[in-house]
């Protein structure tokens, strides 16, 4: 832990903790999931702060694990690069990014299928629409680990790595277009599978127009001190 960089170490640290206590809180009754998950901005219990919490909350041992991982190898390796202001900056701004993102895909379904309905069927019964609004909530950090690829992909394109399932190891740049290309798809497509995708691309677009910004402020492209 020595060797990782101030800000990557206490993102470990602060989603493990986030985590960890979000596990005790349920044996007591508090879902804090739902407490600090970003919900719907037309739900009762939407919160502006919730654009922050969000991303340090998580639904289970796998999402903050993968997450995590990729904050660790991807991300010390920008905070060597940027310095911890400039990286802790974007990468809270990248989760907020993907969080006013996922809001705006999930206005678009409420007033294109939700909004001409009092309720909602959900199988063995139909709750009122208020309710389910409430239960359109997104928690991790996603938006954010999804940015940090991006920046990755930026500065070091040539990079190669070793991607299970592919027998051999590709240029970060085309991993990180690859990534981007199946998140389209999978948003676009009828997945089902309660994963925010559109979150995710939002944290890549934000993150390549911060990324495209500090190039033009830097002139020659290729620095970001």
């Amino acid at each position: 832990m020595n060797s990782i960089p101030v800000v990557t170490k206490n993102l470990l640290i602060i989603n493990a903790l986030c985590f960890f206590g979000g596990v005790v809180a349920t044996k007591y009754g508090l879902n804090l999931n739902d407490l600090l998950g970003l919900h719907f901005f037309m739900a009762s219990d939407f919160n502006p702060a919730q654009l922050i919490t969000y991303m340090f909350m998580h639904a289970n041992f796998q999402h903050i694990f993968f997450n995590m991982f990729a904050v660790w190898m991807f991300g010390r390796t920008l905070e060597q690069v940027w310095g911890p202001k400039r990286f802790l900056f974007y990468y809270i701004l990248c989760g907020i990014g993907a969080g006013l993102v996922q809001e705006g895909v999930q206005y678009i379904q409420y007033v294109t299928e939700l909004s001409r309905y009092d309720g909602v069927n959900m199988g063995g019964a139909v709750i009122p629409m208020n309710e389910y609004l409430n239960m359109m909530t997104t928690v991790g950090a996603s938006g954010a680990v999804y940015a940090i690829l991006l920046a990755f992909g930026m500065l070091f394109p040539n990079s190669k790595m070793f991607v299970f399932p592919i027998p051999m190891p590709i240029k970060a740049k085309y991993f990180v277009m690859g990534y981007a290309a199946l998140e389209l798809f999978l948003g676009f497509g009828s997945s089902g599978d309660g994963i925010a995708h559109f979150a995710h691309l939002g944290g890549m677009i934000f993150g390549f127009i911060l990324i495209m910004y500090w190039r033009k402020k830097n002139n020659n492209g290729q620095f970001y001190y």
